[in-house]
């Protein structure tokens, strides 16, 4: 026996979309919007009519003027109250002249059949007002809902562009300062620090680019352009050389800039630390799915950690301390391995 998959429901912004559908409106750079209603009018008659000689073939002379409520009301809905009017005097007039209650005439034969024809057509001006206060409701709130949507939008592009020009401040003012201490510890902190603000205004940037996950980062593309800003600001085109692959995968934003965080980190120690006493080298740095996450490994081929270096960090340094933080804020697990021909750090995160 088969194990079928169950039956999905309809998206809801698929059914929304459908609810909001005005055939007039749609074919109007084309057809008169008036034109337009009377001829899907027409089409729901001609469909109903159908389905009634179907189902006269089963029950002749059952319920003659039963489909003309749902013909009426699904024209008039997608194609205005002139369509329901339209299907509901066509299908009426073609009842009571070849079905009820004398065929080919408009006569009765008591006054109890003109009652009954008189309530039918009550019920269906009921039913057609009904769904054109219906639609028009529907109109309204999706007009309602494009506007906030609009205002919202307004407002995100005035935040993110606020944001933006915070970020660059913030970094000017790092590298003015970095740039005024010269040489030593305090320029190389400074320079630590205005990396670390690039690389969340990085990931700033991508979150609000837009994409088929809103509120995520694409990581092959964010930590390409890092690995890039990061090869231009520790000068590594020249003997050091900084290599960076990715595959594609949209993780939430706050994520990524502490992956992105530990990326700078690690890079660059390397490129400070790692290459003592040679002319080049080369540092890697891969992200790839692995079930059941992701893995980041950063591994460079140079002289590989000093003893004094492994004890200084497990004593807990300010850049051992930052790693080991951005890797708990990312979900992650973080292993060394580092030897004479090089130090490759592992960072296995979860789903």
């Amino acid at each position: 026996m088969l194990d079928l998959p169950p039956a999905q429901p309809p998206h809801p912004a698929t059914m929304g979309r459908l609810g909001e559908l005005d055939l007039p409106d749609w074919l109007a750079p084309w057809v008169p919007r008036w034109v337009t209603s009377i001829a899907i009018g027409l089409l729901a008659t001609a469909c109903a009519a159908l389905i009634r000689s179907l189902l006269d073939a089963l029950v002749p002379g059952a319920a003659i003027f039963t489909l003309i409520f749902p013909a009426a009301m699904i024209a008039t809905l997608f194609a205005r109250g002139l369509a329901g009017v339209t299907t509901s005097a066509v299908s009426i007039g073609f009842g009571w002249y070849y079905l009820y209650p004398i065929k080919g005439a408009f006569r009765f034969e008591n006054p109890e059949q003109a009652v009954t024809l008189a309530s039918v057509v009550i019920s269906a001006a009921i039913t057609v007002a009904l769904a054109e206060m219906f639609r028009r409701s529907v109109r309204r709130a999706a007009h309602e809902r494009d506007r906030q949507i609009a205002d919202r939008e307004l407002f995100l592009e005035e935040f993110d562009h606020r944001v933006k020009n915070n970020f660059t401040l913030v970094a000017s003012l790092l590298d003015m300062q970095r740039r005024r201490a010269g040489d030593g510890e305090t320029a190389d902190a400074l320079g630590s620090a205005l990396a670390r603000v690039e690389s969340i205004a990085r990931a700033h940037r991508h979150l609000y680019r837009g994409g088929a996950t809103p509120g995520a980062v694409d990581m092959a593309t964010y930590l390409h352009e890092l690995c890039a800003a990061l090869s231009e600001a520790l000068f590594l085109r020249g003997a050091i050389t900084l290599d960076c692959a990715s595959d594609h995968g949209a993780l939430p934003r706050d994520r990524a800039v502490s992956i992105g965080l530990v990326v700078n980190e690690l890079v660059t120690n390397a490129a400070k630390h790692a290459f003592g006493g040679r002319e080049g080298g080369l540092i890697e740095v891969r992200f790839a799915a692995q079930a059941p996450g992701w893995r980041l490994t950063v591994t460079d081929n140079g002289i590989g950690m000093s003893a004094e270096t492994r004890t200084r960090g497990r004593a807990g340094g300010l850049g051992q301390r930052l790693i080991d933080g951005f890797v708990r804020q990312a979900r992650g697990t973080m292993r060394v391995e580092t030897g004479p021909e090089g130090t490759t750090v592992t960072v296995d995160l979860e789903a």
